[in-house]
């Protein structure tokens, strides 16, 4: 249940960043850890993977 929550949080911060970036081509993340792209790299994983989660747990089920 919580993995369920944190997966479902990070898909819609995701979503959130595309449409920043498709909007006004201003990506978030890379704003906020521009110090340190290897971060920036595991946060899209993690994104990517809590959205492969969530439509396993959501759709799948």
């Amino acid at each position: 249940m919580v993995w369920e929550k944190i997966a479902l949080l990070l898909t819609i911060i995701g979503g959130i960043n595309w449409g920043l970036v498709g909007a006004f081509k201003f990506n978030l993340v890379e704003v906020i850890f521009a110090f340190a792209p290897v971060i920036a790299s595991i946060i899209y994983i993690l994104v990517g993977l809590s959205a492969c989660y969530v439509f396993y747990a959501y759709l799948l089920k």
